[in-house]
């Protein structure tokens, strides 16, 4: 939560769309939903990016993770952000960041969330 702009962030797994963790405030928390509801909102949109062909390379797929490394929506008053945690086994966990866009800078959040994802899984 020390990424400029930031209001809230989940350890989301795609496959189930559970939060694993989360910290600050769902983007929807005025409506009376959570971060278990955002985590599931969000974990279609990511698992669509990650298994869909379209963002495979044109040279074909590649080995190691999938094609996709983040994703990045904007909102007229936000920024999404998702990063997929790369590790060495078959890994279906991603972290999204809710930043405010007045207050954010895309690029340091950027960033900061690969080196943060980084840092999740050992190397």
């Amino acid at each position: 939560m020390t990424i400029p702009g930031a209001r809230g962030a989940s350890l989301v797994d795609w496959s189930s769309g559970l939060a694993l963790g989360a910290a600050g405030c769902s983007p929807e928390a005025g409506t009376g939903r959570d971060h278990e509801t955002t985590a599931a909102e969000v974990a279609e949109l990511a698992r669509l990016a990650f298994e869909s062909g379209a963002f495979t390379a044109a040279a074909g797929p590649r080995p190691g993770p999938g094609p996709v490394e983040d994703m990045i929506v904007t909102a007229q008053d936000s920024y999404h952000l998702i990063r997929f945690v790369e590790t060495s086994f078959d890994s279906s966990v991603f972290l999204y960041l809710w930043l405010d866009r007045t207050e954010a800078n895309l690029a340091v959040a950027l960033f900061r969330l690969k080196d943060i994802t980084a840092r999740l899984v050992p190397a």
